[in-house]
């Protein structure tokens, strides 16, 4: 990072990975494949094509006959898309550690589903939540499982979810005594979550240990995005509750996205993407259309400059409300 405040900001490069947590989510982003899905082929193909690399899923992700729904679409696009351009990103997948799913074996069923529905292609398998605040015995045991299942040659990688800094370090120090490297953790991050001391720790040990640090909701559930004149109108319940909640209270905070945009030519999802990026994350943004794929793509080609990315530190310190926190994660 260089000294002068209006520099921009040059750390190590990272990009940009997309989420996917609303394909197949009707409770929270009112799903709908009749219409849904062919915007989604396109959006993914879009989206890899303009240079997001890491496409990032779960086998929980789908809601009732649904559930599932995201791998297989994911799937299904795999197979249309070339050799060339499927070497050059990561399909990152995660297994829900639910309570029936117990002992070393307990992914296993679920991992052959999950391949089954991504047609084979389960480059990285992440433990989704951690269980240690209910059953810390059960995550260890799951882990186990996952390095089994790469010492066979199942999977190429092993990722972490909502796992604090205590337990990384617990688990980065386990799965390395058999010569196993844990390659992601995924946290909550954005301008509207709180900044803890936690934070710079993990943010630390990836550093240290070359983990790759990766930000999901980097736009707070599409809250970021929103003009500070403007309240739009939301799919579901249980958004329309959250906009009503906290969008009043993060006008200051979306004011400075938007004037910063301003200076780019860019909207305010870029400018909160490339300030999860300048805080040493890889963000994963949830897209639905081919707009939203172009959107973040074009984060990529401009930076925050160290100043801009101190105001927006400030802003969000600041910040009268903030994005509700993962029950699950771990100390």
């Amino acid at each position: 990072m260089l000294n002068n405040n209006n520099e921009v900001m040059t750390r190590k490069r990272i990009g940009i990975g997309f989420g996917t947590w609303a394909w197949g989510n009707k409770f929270v982003w009112g799903y709908k494949p009749e219409t849904d899905d062919i915007l989604l082929k396109k959006t993914f193909f879009d989206a890899i094509d303009g240079g997001l690399d890491l496409v990032d899923t779960a086998d929980s992700y789908g809601t009732g006959a649904f559930f599932g729904q995201s791998e297989k679409l994911i799937g299904s696009f795999l197979e249309e898309l070339p050799k060339k351009k499927l070497n050059k990103i990561t399909i990152a997948t995660k297994l829900a550690p639910f309570p029936w799913r117990t002992g070393r074996s307990g992914f296993n069923h679920a991992f052959k589903e999950s391949n089954k529905r991504l047609r084979g292609n389960m480059h990285r398998v992440q433990l989704h939540w951690s269980t240690y605040r209910y059953a810390p015995w059960q995550e260890e045991q799951l882990l186990n499982g996952l390095g089994d299942l790469y010492e066979k040659g199942l999977i190429k990688e092993i990722g972490l979810s909502n796992t604090g800094p205590k337990r990384l370090i617990f688990l980065y120090r386990k799965l390395k005594e058999r010569g196993i490297k844990i390659n992601s953790v995924q946290m909550q991050l954005s301008l509207l979550t709180k900044p803890t001391i936690e934070e710079e720790r993990i943010k630390n040990i990836c550093f240290e240990n070359n983990i790759e640090y990766l930000a999901y909701s980097p736009l707070a559930l599409g809250i970021l995005t929103v003009s500070p004149n403007k309240s739009p109108k939301t799919r579901t319940f249980l958004r329309k509750k959250l906009f009503q909640n906290i969008l009043p209270k993060t006008i200051e905070l979306r004011t400075l996205l938007n004037n910063i945009g301003k200076k780019y030519s860019a909207s305010q999802a870029q400018v909160a993407l490339n300030w999860v990026r300048s805080s040493g994350a890889k963000p994963l943004v949830g897209i639905r259309n081919p707009l939203q794929a172009k959107d973040a793509i074009s984060a990529l080609n401009w930076s925050l400059t160290k100043r801009e990315k101190e105001r927006l530190d400030i802003h969000r310190k600041n910040c009268l409300t903030s994005m509700p926190q993962n029950p699950f994660t771990s100390p």
